[in-house]
C-alpha cells in the first residue's frame, strides 16, 4: 500500500515516514501544497495523511482541487485546529476523515487502515438522500426544496450520518467528529441533538430519516427498511 504524507515540519514528516514505513506502507513525503498536488496526480495512492496547515496551497485547498478533478484517493486531514467548524470545513473540502494534532500513532494507524480498505470511489460535496440534500459548502440543508434552519453542531451532526448513510455510528463516533475532543459531556447531549435534527428535517407524521439501533447509536438510511 502507497501513502502519500505532506507535512511541512521536518521533525514531523520524518516521524509519520518512519511510523508509517514500520507498520508495512511504500510512504512518499511531500513539503508543500504544490509538490502534495504533483505527487498526487501523478501516482496512484492508496491514501494520503494531508496537513491543514502546510505552504501555499495549504492542506484544505489540495483536498479541494484534487476532488475537483476527480481525484478520489481517501484523504486523512491533520491539522492543530480542533474546531467543529474547522472539522467541517475539511470534510467541505472532500476530507475523508479528521485528526487532530497531538494524536497517537496507534490512531493514526487504526485511521490510516480505514482509509486504504476503502475504494477510491467518487465522493461528491453535496450530500442527498431522498429530498433531503445537505450543501457543505453553502451549509444550507433543504427537505423537499424548503430549507431547513440548523445549528452548526447539528448541521455537522446530519452531514457526518449522511457521510456514512446505511452505517451504524455510536455515539462515541459522533461526539469524536462533531464536538472537540475536550468535550466532557455524556451521550445524552448526542441523543439531545438528533431530537433537534429529527425535528428539523422530517416532517409530521412521518417516520424519521435518522434510525436508532438500540444499544448502539444511530444509522441514517438511504431508503426505509420494509
Amino acid at each position: 500500500m502507497r501513502v502519500l504524507v505532506v507535512e511541512d515540519d521536518p521533525k514531523m514528516a520524518d516521524l509519520l515516514r518512519r511510523a508509517l514505513g514500520r507498520e508495512g506502507y511504500s510512504v512518499d513525503v511531500a513539503t508543500t501544497g504544490e509538490e502534495a498536488l504533483w505527487a498526487a496526480r501523478e501516482h496512484p495512492y492508496d491514501a494520503m495523511v494531508l496537513d491543514g496547515m502546510i505552504p501555499p496551497p495549504d492542506g484544505f485547498e489540495v483536498c479541494r482541487r484534487l476532488r475537483a478533478e476527480e481525484h478520489w484517493v481517501p484523504v486523512l486531514m491533520l491539522t492543530a485546529r480542533d474546531r467543529v467548524e474547522d472539522r467541517v470545513s475539511g470534510l467541505d473540502a472532500g476530507a475523508d476523515d479528521y485528526l487532530t494534532k497531538p494524536f497517537a500513532l496507534t490512531e493514526l494507524f487504526a485511521r490510516v487502515r480505514a482509509l486504504v480498505r476503502r475504494q477510491p470511489a467518487e465522493r461528491p460535496t453535496s450530500l442527498a438522500v431522498g429530498d433531503l440534500d445537505l450543501d457543505p459548502a453553502s451549509h444550507e440543508v433543504r427537505r423537499g426544496g424548503q430549507l431547513v434552519d440548523l445549528t452548526p453542531k447539528a448541521f455537522a451532526l446530519l452531514e457526518y450520518l449522511l457521510r456514512n448513510r446505511d452505517r451504524v455510528v455510536s455515539r462515541s463516533e459522533l461526539i469524536e467528529h462533531v464536538w472537540d475532543f475536550a468535550f466532557d459531556g455524556g451521550s445524552n447531549v448526542v441523543d439531545a441533538y438528533v431530537k433537534r435534527v429529527r425535528d428539523a428535517i422530517d416532517p409530521p407524521g412521518e417516520p424519521s430519516l435518522i434510525e436508532t439501533v438500540r444499544g448502539s447509536g444511530y444509522v441514517l438510511r438511504s431508503a426505509p427498511r420494509p
